[in-house]
């Protein structure tokens, strides 16, 4: 039985990563909850976007932790390959919302 000690510096790194989407994540809720209600403008498309993109990042995630645990990776890169795709769609959300939300007139 190969037990591998844990990282904890990797353990600090994915507590991270999760924090920093979390935190993104909420930002685009908050700016999109306020296109819907009119305060910001916003894409017509975006409604369909933020469906869409939640079953395309799933699926990279997917993939990503399975090329991962092939490769024999620690738990931790698993998680943190399998979180990749949600980080990127979180951080340039985030930025393309902030960027085109100006508020109505």
């Amino acid at each position: 039985m190969n037990k591998q000690i844990p990282d904890p510096m990797a353990q600090l790194a994915l507590w991270a990563q999760m924090a920093r989407i979390g935190f993104e994540s909420q930002l685009v809720i908050g700016m999109r909850l306020a296109g819907m209600m009119g305060i910001v403008s916003q894409s017509p498309d975006e409604t369909l976007r933020m469906f869409t993109e939640k079953y395309d990042a799933a699926q990279e995630a997917f993939q990503a932790s399975i090329r991962s645990v092939t490769r024999g990776d620690s738990v931790d890169k698993v998680m943190s390959a399998a979180l990749r795709p949600y980080a990127r769609r979180t951080k340039a959300n985030s930025r393309r919302l902030a960027r085109h939300s100006g508020a109505r007139r």
